[in-house]
């Protein structure tokens, strides 16, 4: 089924989740190409210091808050953003919170957060959107999982249970609208681990402040690859090899990849001291951390080979036809020896 999507020039867009991290840096990077950008997020005075600092680099920028634990607001923010510029060509749900603990020290209430926050504002955020972008017959609807929604960590029962549910509704949807006929680009990306306040913000009970899993890339990878989406019809990207390479190794073989991921788990602890009392964004926005980058910029990787491959159509047509000419070669040279054989 073919998508009409618009190029980013002329794009609509909102960005859930913009205070920080991947989503603030995906709201820049749109609105620095022409988009006009809505971003949303939990506190009002940090999304307008976002739009305002948008525009004062001559991009257009909108700020209206909303807490995607509540679908009205979600809702709202939908309706507003139609109100103001006509339609919604881009939705972008990234909101996310996380406790590093182990499931039994996880309280009911924290694993709870954590599903209404990831899971459920997700689908509060498709349900926003989806009557816009099906009226419109096109448009884009860009769920940010991670590789986590593959195989998760340690340390990370509830962010991972979130993940996994994102990606399931994910594939219901887009099921549901190819059998409607229904031209809407359903996009998941699954980053890897990423240098954002991420890690600082989250609550943590393993004693010390977490840290993401090597290898390392910044967030400007995901946003290109998160406008890669919004252009170009994608059924789900994974952002940084790393991401894949566990996927795949959790397909073939889960149990060496539990292996694996058990021992990379033991990297999620720094040798910074943190209580599980000291603030965090599990409940509410935590102040002081509205950028883009994190603590990790010593390993982070700004490129990834196998994301870079994905993102251009090119290069993977040209490895399609070697693979098929290789197919081809091989199986000529396996005909003849039959043929001989047989005569």
């Amino acid at each position: 089924m073919k998508i009409r999507l618009r190029p980013i020039s002329e794009q609509v867009v909102v960005i859930v989740g913009a205070n920080s991290g991947i989503g603030r840096v995906t709201a820049e990077r749109f609105a620095s190409q022409g988009a006009k950008v809505v971003v949303s997020g939990r506190a009002e005075d940090a999304l307008e210091a976002l739009a305002q600092e948008i525009r004062s680099k001559g991009g257009e920028a909108t700020a209206i808050p909303a807490n995607v634990n509540d679908y009205a607001q979600v809702k709202d923010l939908a309706d507003k953003t139609v109100d103001m510029y006509g339609r919604i060509d881009t939705w972008i749900q990234a909101a996310a919170v996380a406790v590093y603990a182990r499931f039994e020290d996880t309280k009911p209430e924290e694993f709870k957060q954590v599903i209404d926050t990831n899971l459920i504002g997700h689908a509060y955020g498709a349900m926003a959107a989806l009557p816009y972008l099906k009226r419109q017959r096109s448009g884009s609807l860009i769920m940010i999982s991670s590789v986590e929604g593959r195989k998760a960590l340690p340390y990370h029962g509830a962010y991972a249970a979130s993940k996994h549910g994102i990606n399931a509704f994910v594939d219901a949807l887009r099921m549901e609208m190819e059998q409607e006929k229904i031209p809407i680009n359903i996009t998941t990306i699954l980053p890897s681990s990423f240098n954002t306040p991420f890690f600082e913000k989250s609550m943590t009970k393993l004693g010390v402040q977490p840290a993401p899993v090597p290898p390392v890339y910044e967030p400007e990878l995901a946003a290109e690859a998160i406008q890669y989406a919004a252009e170009n019809q994608v059924r789900e990207l994974f952002v940084g090899g790393s991401g894949k390479s566990m996927g795949l190794l959790q397909r073939l073989s889960p149990r060496l990849a539990d292996k694996t991921i058990m021992r990379l788990g033991q990297l999620q602890r720094t040798d910074k001291p943190k209580s599980e009392n000291a603030p965090n964004n599990l409940y509410e926005h935590l102040e002081g951390y509205n950028r883009v980058h994190g603590d990790f910029g010593e390993i982070a990787k700004r490129e990834s080979l196998y994301t870079r491959f994905r993102m251009n159509p090119a290069v993977q047509l040209a490895a399609g036809l070697g693979a098929l000419a290789l197919v081809g070669i091989v199986s000529s040279r396996i005909l003849r020896s039959y043929i001989k054989e047989i005569r």
